[in-house]
């Protein structure tokens, strides 16, 4: 049970009251990784099922979402808008000389979890149950493989961010 004055109350209210409805089904959607209906946007959203339908339609236009299936249509979002979305902003935000040295960052992590294992990339891994008494190195490990694919995602999202940024030049527009 919330209490009516809790802070996350408070910022809810704040949250319906502050944004419209389309704004609210966009929220939503940055976070919605599975395929949802309009209903169960429209009860995240605090909004009806035909406003969020209609503010979903408007997202599959703009290429922000998909849409798929039928009866009831399921929508998720667009995870290359959403890569793009990130790379515009790291390359507006960062100067470049900042994303070569986060990349340098970035490989050199890489380059020690292929070290540590032994492969090129984490898929490459293999994790048996073999010692399952030692429960703690299972569970690091899966941090580590996790943390791994973390680095190699940003990686690719710098790396294009790198190529962004120096493609404005002069034309950067500092924030």
């Amino acid at each position: 049970m919330t209490d009516e004055s809790s802070p996350a109350r408070n910022a809810r209210d704040r949250w319906e009251a502050d944004r419209t409805t389309f704004q609210r089904v966009y929220d939503v959607l940055a976070g919605t990784t599975e395929p949802t209906t309009a209903q169960q946007f429209a009860d995240r959203a605090s909004c009806s099922e035909n406003g969020a339908r209609q503010a979903l339609e408007q997202l599959v236009e703009m290429g922000i979402a998909t849409q798929s299936g039928e009866r009831p249509v399921r929508y998720r979002r667009n995870q290359s808008y959403f890569r793009w979305k990130r790379v515009e902003t790291l390359a507006r935000e960062h100067d470049p000389n900042d994303l070569r040295e986060r990349l340098d960052d970035l490989l050199e992590t890489d380059r020690a979890f292929q070290d540590a294992y032994g492969v090129p990339a984490p898929d490459a891994v293999v994790v048996t149950d073999e010692s399952v008494d030692d429960h703690d190195a299972i569970h690091d490990r899966w941090d580590d493989l996790t943390e791994w694919r973390t680095v190699r995602r940003d990686l690719t999202l710098v790396q294009r961010a790198l190529q962004r940024a120096e493609s404005f030049g002069d034309d950067r527009v500092q924030v």
